[in-house]
């Protein structure tokens, strides 16, 4: 498993060295449209090598994607920690029945002592 990891993230480099030496050319990114600057009497142009703006896009996506993806998975965050909450009352009430229901006889309540499973985390 470890070799295909190392094989993958290889593969991955490759690409990224070959894409970076494929786009070395300097690209003008324009924050404004040109007349819009003429007008305001600025203009916020960059000047980046191809491959950067490239792999600047590619992680604004990601990066939005994985905004996005933690917004939509607010209702199922807030679903588990009430069903967590739930779980732990009830536990908690089992644990006060199955002591209200045992034997007051210390011998008696040694022999029968409900078998409690292991709590899993």
């Amino acid at each position: 498993m470890r070799l295909l990891k190392t094989a993958f993230w290889a593969i991955v480099a490759i690409a990224l060295v070959t894409m970076g030496l494929a786009n070395r050319d300097i690209v003008r990114l324009r924050v404004l449209p040109e007349a819009l600057s003429d007008w305001l009497g600025v203009a916020p142009d960059l000047q980046l090598p191809q491959f950067l703006v490239i792999l600047a896009g590619v992680a604004l996506g990601l990066f939005i994607g994985f905004i996005w993806e933690w917004i939509r998975e607010i209702p199922e965050r807030a679903q588990l920690r009430a069903t967590q909450r739930e779980l732990e009352r009830l536990r908690r009430e089992v644990a006060r029945q199955r002591e209200a229901a045992a034997p007051k006889d210390g011998v008696l309540a040694a022999i029968e002592a409900p078998v409690v499973p292991a709590r899993r985390a």
